[in-house]
């Protein structure tokens, strides 16, 4: 029985990308560069903020402190956190019909865990959540399963009573790595494990699929 779904954040439960590409461009030209393609930012994100900026200032050949240029990208996507970003479509009804069916819902992101939870406070979608988490906490960032693996125990269940719902192959290894349950979501701009899927993981097109698998799961307790 699936207890517990921890949801990644950008590419799953909101569109952040403009406002992700356009911060990061921002902050190249503060140090007079020129902008990078959209598409070439969004293949760096989903391994934390640090990484995204380490991959970006390479790309734009700015031979920057990584911290300082991170820095930089924090404050001016602080300013821009909901420019465009939106929840996708029907996100929103499932996370509530989630909720009322009982089942605990949390956020396991690598994103900094204080825009996170802004920008959840800002769709008042906080109040759904048992817990949020963040890449820049006390343990590793995904797909290290520890962060979930405490979410788990918190709440008193087995990591086999969980599930990972996210777009990108790091959300996948996480669940594998942790013994939980895979859900890959395909509107999202992450990319899918380079192996491909297991058996008995799940790959779906729209958030209410969510609702079948939970109930498909508790009918064949």
């Amino acid at each position: 029985m699936i207890q517990l779904i921890a949801f990644d954040l950008d590419g799953t439960l909101i569109d952040s990308r403009r406002d992700i590409a356009d911060s990061a461009n921002e902050m190249l030209g503060t140090y007079g560069a020129s902008p990078i393609p959209f598409e070439a930012v969004l293949g760096m994100v989903g391994e934390g903020a640090k990484l995204l900026i380490t991959r970006v200032l390479a790309a734009a050949q700015v031979p920057a402190s990584v911290d300082e240029a991170l820095d930089r990208f924090l404050v001016i996507y602080h300013r821009r956190l909901v420019d465009h970003t939106r929840p996708y479509a029907g996100v929103v009804d499932t996370l509530r019909a989630l909720e009322a069916a009982g089942c605990k819902l949390a956020v396991l992101t690598n994103k900094p865990r204080d825009p996170a939870v802004e920008i959840l406070r800002h769709f008042d979608l906080m109040n759904l959540f048992v817990a949020v988490v963040g890449g820049d906490g006390d343990l590793p960032r995904k797909p290290d399963p520890g962060n979930l693996l405490v979410i788990c125990e918190q709440i008193g269940i087995g990591a086999d009573n969980a599930m990972v719902v996210g777009d990108s192959w790091v959300d996948v290894e996480t669940a594998r790595n942790a013994g939980a349950g895979v859900c890959f979501v395909n509107w999202g701009f992450g990319q899918p494990p380079a192996e491909g899927f297991r058996a008995g993981e799940w790959r779906i097109d729209r958030p209410d699929a969510l609702l079948e698998i939970v109930a498909g799961a508790a009918s064949a307790r």
